[in-house]
């Protein structure tokens, strides 16, 4: 740690030593080389106002549409190959997504996620869904810690914006895309800008893909495990009557069947491809979302703005739980999820010492498991099927209501300071949910409610050196609600506490070589109160609940990255060193067999009731590493020829708290290479592509005693025509 931790350091006052010292000699060239080289401003949207990334008190990573493009970034899994501090665990629908080792970390309805994701302004579905495609996008935004002024709740370890391009009147333009490559994979997309009027445009974009699976099955099995059939459209409008008047809609429909999430023992030692399984395989998620962004300018500059959401889902899976063919053990899945939600903000002129926003916000999310026909309709585990099976079906509405706001002031041109907050109130409730164990002819019934009101956000103090340096430094707060576990057998239902987070960061940001280098650099310190964990019952030893950790929890890390435009190379780097301990606390391992009660504060300690404490947080790496670079080549007609290499390495992490290897909790480091060699002339670019290059084999998940092969090699070439 000692030894990253120096490193990681050194590497970071080099690298600005170095920049710092040849930034006279680097402005000192002409402006057209300037303009040819020099990076373009990055913005970022997410605190509700256009700010420059480099003048922001936030650590984030902020990527447009072509870079995601460049560096093979298509859905959330890969994302986490280009951001500091990032890991998504994909073991299917419900992915566990966590940004410096906070966020989702169990598989289960009753928690909600710590890095909330938005599209298009929109907070999306919580839970499940989380498999949509990035195509046609604008730009990404992740914000790492804590969001607790402009996305509330569920952002306790942080939040990912995602905007697709708008419709603009420049003209009819677009594009289209079609690719072939190895696993039979063709993939087809596009868009075009439609400006219908003077003050109307519209925007159509699609994305097809279809692939076969990358695992050889063996034994009884049904469904097409791991054949992927994805198809996505989108249709966006703007109405701007006049210069103040702002209307955006966008419609976007997704049918994504992944065709299953094959899977074999966490302890197995054969190739993670070849799989014996005898239980079904199935996944698809088929959603809908209606997003609509209104805003208008008074004459004295003020902004109001509504922005409206309405999603709607249905995800169903299957699989074989013991991941063999040597037990019946199944799982199958409906899920029907709804959401409403509803925003408004105003938002102060930009061009004064003092700027405020205020906003409102609402959500209702209900998440239904149907009554329907066996076995697409349940939520049913067999362990073995046809023996000792259970059903649980209803409903789980949540509700959340806030207002929140920022203010900031400039103490001089230089110094200026933010005070951000926001209240919320969000209910959880369980209606008429039942738990049915036809076995024993026994069905339990549960409605419940649970409640919590918390006020979190933001103090932060920021100081402009020059034009090229900015600190900050503040204090952030973050709250997750808590919520119900069913009841068993022995037990009536209880519920759980909420989750609190309190960060201390500081940061630095430059700009140097003239406008070609930017850097960020941060450093943070995360106390963690009621980490919310499955452990076995405390009171009942044949079951699971979920729990809070009864100590203090703390997170600590380094985190920095830059990126370079000089002459005609690119380069993107990014790093992060981060270091977790849990407080005092006993909990039983729910693999593990034991009798008795486990207190979480007394224990007492036994080989069934661990003490957990100094153990690391799970899926929160020590390190994380990423460098992409390219250069482009000139050739005549004013044609390019650009090879890349992006290269990124996270870390070994735990896959649970109870960081027992010896039951599969380790999931050791992966390194993975992308290779791209793009073509371009006029509006024509042809581009091969290597993904997991080096064909590495790696274990991108582990869930319920199951391991999730990551992808191996692909590659392939692409066609894109630009008009």
């Amino acid at each position: 740690m000692g030894r990253k931790l120096w490193l990681t350091t050194s590497a970071a006052v080099l690298l600005w030593t170095g920049a710092a010292q040849a930034q006279d000699a680097a402005t000192a060239q002409t402006d057209q080389q300037d303009e040819a080289t020099t990076l373009g401003e990055v913005v970022v949207t997410a605190e509700r106002r256009t700010s420059n990334l480099q003048e922001t008190a936030v650590a984030a990573t902020v990527l447009s549409g072509e870079s995601l493009d460049d560096r093979g970034v298509f859905s959330l899994e890969q994302l986490q190959f280009v951001a500091p501090s990032t890991t998504v665990q994909n073991y299917g629908q419900g992915n566990f997504f966590n940004v410096r080792g906070i966020g989702k970390s169990e598989a289960t309805t009753a928690i909600g996620v710590g890095v909330t994701t938005y599209r298009d302004g929109v907070p999306v579905f919580p839970g499940y869904f989380q498999t949509e495609p990035y195509y046609d996008i604008g730009g990404v935004e992740l914000l790492r810690g804590p969001q607790g002024t402009f996305a509330g709740t569920n952002a306790t370890g942080g939040a990912v914006f995602i905007t697709s391009r708008n419709p603009d009147f420049t003209g009819v333009n677009g594009y289209v895309m079609g690719q072939a490559g190895n696993y039979d994979n063709l993939k087809f997309q596009g868009a075009i800008n439609l400006p219908i009027s003077d003050t109307f445009a519209a925007r159509f974009a699609f994305n097809s893909e279809q692939r076969s699976s990358f695992h050889d099955i063996t034994g009884p099995y049904s469904g097409a495990p791991g054949d992927i059939d994805m198809n996505s459209v989108r249709a966006s409008f703007l109405w701007m009557p006049t210069d103040a008047l702002r209307v955006l809609l966008k419609v976007d429909y997704n049918s994504l069947d992944f065709g299953g999430y094959p899977a074999d023992p966490a302890l197995a030692t054969n190739d993670p491809f070849e799989i014996t399984a005898n239980g079904p395989h199935s996944g698809k998620d088929e959603t809908a979302r209606v997003s609509l962004n209104v805003s208008y300018v008074l004459d004295n500059g003020i902004t109001l703005r509504s922005i409206t959401g309405y999603q709607d889902g249905i995800s169903v899976f299957s699989t074989d739980l013991d991941g063999t063919s040597a037990l019946n053990n199944t799982f199958y899945d409906r899920v029907e999820e709804e959401v409403w939600s509803q925003e408004f903000n105003i938002v102060s002129p930009d061009n004064q010492r003092l700027t405020w926003l205020v906003g409102a916000f609402w959500q209702q999310d209900k998440v239904t498991f149907p009554v329907t026909t066996f076995p697409e309709g349940a939520y049913h585990v067999g362990f073995p099927e046809g023996v000792l099976d259970y059903y649980i079906f209803g409903e789980t509405p949540k509700e959340t209501k806030a207002v929140f706001g920022q203010i900031s002031y400039d103490i001089s041109d230089r110094l200026q300071i933010q005070l951000g907050a926001r209240w919320s109130e969000s209910t959880s409730r369980n209606e008429n949910v039942y738990t049915t164990y036809p076995a024993f002819g026994l069905t339990l019934l549960q409605n419940d409610e649970v409640t919590a009101e918390k006020t979190t956000g933001k103090l932060s103090l920021n100081y402009k050196v020059d034009d090229n340096n900015f600190l900050y430094g503040f204090v952030a707060t973050g709250f997750k609600m808590g919520g119900l576990n069913a009841p068993n057998f022995y037990v009536p239902a209880s519920s759980f506490g909420p989750e609190d987070v309190v960060d201390y960061e500081i940061g630095w940001k430059s700009t140097m070589f003239g406008g070609r280098v930017r850097t960020q650099v941060g450093a943070y310190y995360m106390t963690y109160e009621g980490f919310q964990v499955i452990v076995g019952d405390p009171a009942v030893p044949l079951f699971s609940s979920i729990v809070n950790v009864a100590d203090e929890t703390v997170l600590m890390g380094l985190e920095a990255s830059a990126q370079a435009r000089i002459n005609d190379w690119t380069v993107d780097v990014g790093a992060a060193l981060s270091k977790s301990e849990l407080g005092e606390f006993y909990a039983a391992d729910p693999r593990i067999a034991r009798s008795g009660t486990c207190n979480a504060e007394t224990g007492p300690a036994s080989p069934n009731c661990l003490n957990l404490d100094g153990n690391t947080q799970g899926y929160a790496p020590e390190f994380t590493f990423n460098i992409g670079v390219q250069y482009d080549v000139h050739l005549p007609n004013g044609a390019t020829l650009s090879p890349r290499m992006d290269y990124a390495h996270i870390a070994e992490s735990w896959t649970s708290i109870f960081n027992n290897e010896a039951l599969g909790d380790r999931l050791e480091a992966r390194n993975l290479v992308n290779l791209l060699l793009s073509y371009k002339t006029d509006n024509w670019t042809l581009a091969g592509y290597v993904h997991n290059a080096t064909d590495q084999t790696y274990i991108a998940a582990i869930n319920a005693g199951l391991r999730y092969a990551g992808p191996p090699r692909q590659f392939g070439v692409n066609l894109t025509r630009t008009f």
